[in-house]
C-alpha cells in the first residue's frame, strides 16, 4: 500500500517552472487566470492544455481535474510524476459546490468530489449526487478514505466513474484514474447515444412502416403487387406514394404519385396526399373533381409554393374490362394484354402536375382493357436512371418498355416481374438510384 501523501505548501508558479514538486491553485481562482493558478502533474508546463485544446477534441495527455473539497489543512496536492509520464493533469480547486459550478467550464474533463463535503441533510452521497446533476457530461470521481470502502462502492453504483482513497493517493494513481474515468465516461456517453439513436431508428421505422399503404381489394379478382425503394439512405418512405382500394360498387381504384423532392418533408406530404386520396375515393369522387380537391389539399399542406406533385389515377370497372385514366403530369401506365407486347397507355390528354396551375383541369380518358391484362403504374424514378453504366442517356419510357418486354418474354410476371424491373434499372444505372421508385402491378386473367 502506498504511503500516505503529506500535504504540501502553496508554491508560486515561477518556482514551479524551476522544478518544484507541485503547483497549487488559489482557491476559487477565476478561469481567465488559470494559466498562473492551475497546478500541473507530470511535469507539464503552463499553457500546455490550452495548446492541446486549440487542436480540437479531447487530448488524453492533457486533462483538467476539478477538485471539490473543504480541507482546512491546505489545498489538495499530490506529488508530481516523472517527466516521462504519458498524461499531464491540471488541477483546479473549489471549496464548495457553488464555487465548483463557476469553475466547471467545458475544458474540465473530470471532477473529483470529496464525499465528506458537508451538506444539509447529507446521506453520505449528497455532494456526489449534486455534482452528477450539474456535470452530466463530465467524468466524476469520488474521494474518501480507505476505511470507508462501502460508501466508495455505493458512489460508483450511484453514478461515479470510479473512487480514490485519500490516504492511498499518489500522482501516478491519480493520473491513471483520471484518464480511465474520462475514457469510461466517453464510452458510456457513446453507448447511450447509440442506444438512443437505435431506439429513434426503430420508432421511425415502425412509424414509416405503418404509413405504407395496405391495399383494400377484398372481393376483387384482380392480383396486386408493389415495390417501393426510397431514395433517402436508411429510410422506408420517400416522396413517392401509391394506394389501391375497392369501393362498395365493385370498382377498383388505383393511384400512384410523386412529390417533388425525396426528403422527410416530401415523404410526410406524400402520406397526406395518399390518405386524402383514399378518403375522397371512398366519398365517391373521381376524375377531375377528385384531382381538383387533391390540389387544394396540396396547396394547404405544402411548405412553399414551389412544391408540386404528379399523380396518376385509374378506376377499373367492376367487370374489369374498362378503366378511366387521369394523369396529372405523371408518366402513363404500361399495359400488357394477352399475346401482345407491353405498351404505354395514351398520355396526350393529361393535365398538369398538382400545385402548378390554380384552375387546372384533368380530363378522364376511357380505356378498353380487355379480358386478360396487366397494368403497371410507376414513378419517374424507374425511368430517370442511366441507360447503362457510365452512359449519359436516361433509360426513359422507351427503354423501360423494351426492358419489360424482355422480362415478359422470359416468362416473368407479378412480383417476379417487378423485382426484375427494379433490379435491372439499378444495374443499368451502375449503382443505387438517387430518386424514389414506386411500382405497382394490377393483373386480371
Amino acid at each position: 500500500m502506498p504511503a500516505p501523501v503529506p500535504r504540501q505548501r502553496r508554491v508560486p508558479v515561477a518556482e514551479a517552472a524551476q522544478g518544484a514538486t507541485a503547483v497549487s491553485a488559489p482557491r476559487g481562482g477565476a478561469p481567465d487566470t488559470e494559466a498562473t493558478a492551475a497546478r500541473e502533474l507530470n511535469g507539464a508546463g503552463p499553457g500546455t492544455h490550452e495548446a492541446a485544446e486549440s487542436t480540437g477534441g479531447t487530448n488524453l495527455t492533457d486533462l483538467t481535474l476539478l477538485v471539490i473539497e473543504d480541507d482546512p489543512t491546505g489545498p489538495f496536492s499530490v506529488p508530481e510524476l516523472p517527466t516521462t509520464a504519458a498524461t499531464r493533469v491540471r488541477i483546479r480547486s473549489a471549496r464548495n459546490l457553488t464555487e465548483a459550478e463557476r469553475l466547471l467550464t467545458d475544458d474540465v474533463h473530470c471532477v473529483l468530489v470529496d464525499l465528506a463535503l458537508p451538506l444539509p441533510g447529507d446521506d453520505g452521497l449528497a455532494a456526489l449526487r449534486h455534482v452528477l446533476r450539474i456535470a452530466p457530461r463530465h467524468a466524476v470521481l469520488a474521494l474518501t478514505t480507505s476505511d470507508d470502502t462501502e460508501r466508495a462502492t455505493e458512489a460508483v453504483r450511484v453514478g461515479a466513474q470510479d473512487h480514490v482513497f485519500r490516504d492511498e493517493l499518489d500522482g501516478r494513481l491519480l493520473s491513471r484514474t483520471v484518464r480511465y474515468a474520462v475514457e469510461r465516461k466517453r464510452a458510456d456517453t457513446t453507448q447511450i447515444k447509440l442506444a438512443e439513436s437505435r431506439l429513434r431508428a426503430q420508432e421511425n421505422a415502425r412509424l414509416e412502416r405503418g404509413l405504407l399503404p395496405t391495399p383494400l381489394l377484398e372481393g376483387s379478382n384482380l392480383r396486386f403487387a408493389a415495390r417501393y425503394r426510397p431514395g433517402r439512405s436508411r429510410a422506408l418512405l420517400g416522396g413517392d406514394f401509391y394506394d389501391t382500394v375497392r369501393t362498395p360498387d365493385g370498382t377498383v381504384h388505383a393511384m400512384i404519385g410523386d412529390v417533388c423532392g425525396h426528403g422527410p418533408d416530401e415523404a410526410a406530404l406524400g402520406v397526406e396526399l395518399r390518405i386524402a386520396w383514399r378518403a375522397l375515393t371512398f366519398a365517391g369522387l373521381c376524375g377531375d373533381e377528385l384531382l381538383s380537391t387533391m390540389q387544394q389539399v396540396l396547396e394547404h399542406e405544402r411548405e412553399s409554393e414551389e412544391i408540386f406533385a404528379t399523380l396518376c389515377t385509374v378506376d377499373i370497372a367492376p367487370d374489369g374490362r374498362r378503366a378511366g385514366l387521369c394523369l396529372a403530369g405523371h408518366p402513363s401506365p404500361l399495359i400488357t394484354r394477352a399475346g401482345r407486347a407491353a405498351q404505354m397507355l395514351p398520355y396526350e390528354s393529361g393535365g398538369p402536375a398538382l400545385g402548378l396551375l390554380p384552375r387546372a383541369r384533368w380530363p378522364r380518358l376511357q380505356v378498353e382493357l380487355g379480358g386478360a391484362w396487366s397494368l403497371m403504374m410507376y414513378t419517374d424514378g424507374l425511368i430517370e436512371g442511366r441507360s447503362g453504366p457510365g452512359a449519359a442517356q436516361r433509360l426513359g419510357d422507351e427503354g423501360m418498355v423494351q426492358m419489360v418486354n424482355r422480362q415478359l418474354a422470359a416468362g416473368l410476371q407479378g412480383e417476379e416481374l417487378l423485382d426484375a424491373a427494379v433490379t435491372e434499372v439499378r444495374e443499368l444505372n451502375g449503382g443505387e438510384l438517387t430518386d424514389d421508385v414506386a411500382v405497382l402491378l394490377l393483373s386480371r386473367g
